[in-house]
């Protein structure tokens, strides 16, 4: 079973995950991955429900997009959702850009079989 507070310790001691913090309390919090082929992956990003609308998320965000840029990423990319217009619309005010929507699909059969 793996270490979870030493992974997070490591992630954060390395600057791969973001807290923001108000008055010393946790308010946000925004991952970005190693750099691989010049590319950087946001997230995690999340903010509990009683801090949204305040600007955390995308302080956050724009803090670890701005660490993936230092640590050489040509390109810094961030999936969403694009059922939720306001993190969109967040996203694209700190400088990312639509490129292209993806479609997930689960293929499921019924009664088990697999002919």
């Amino acid at each position: 079973m793996p270490n979870v507070p030493q992974a997070v310790d490591d992630r954060i001691a390395t600057g791969g995950l973001h807290l923001w913090e108000d008055g010393c309390r946790p308010v946000a919090l925004a991952g970005s991955s190693p750099v691989i082929a010049g590319m950087s992956r946001i997230g995690p990003v999340y903010t509990p429900t009683d801090q949204r609308g305040r600007g955390y998320a995308s302080a956050v965000t724009a803090a670890a997009s701005a660490h993936a840029l230092a640590q050489g990423a040509a390109e810094v990319l961030l999936y969403t959702d694009l059922a939720n217009p306001t993190s969109n619309s967040i996203y694209q005010q700190i400088g990312y850009r639509p490129v292209e929507d993806c479609l997930t699909l689960d293929f499921t059969t019924r009664g088990g079989n697999y002919a």
